[in-house]
């Protein structure tokens, strides 16, 4: 949520939605650092199309 700025609801819908990776871990939900990196390249080269 901090580094793309958005709410928390937006990142449950990014990771419904599949257009972001996750992983639980016990209770927890966390976002490796490389699926965040890919969801900002997806983002950048559609802008960019």
């Amino acid at each position: 949520m901090a580094r793309l700025k958005i709410s928390r609801t937006a990142v449950y819908d990014l990771i419904r939605t599949r257009q972001l990776a996750s992983i639980t871990l016990g209770r927890a939900r966390r976002i490796p650092a490389h699926a965040l990196a890919d969801l900002i390249t997806t983002r950048l080269e559609q802008e960019a199309a």
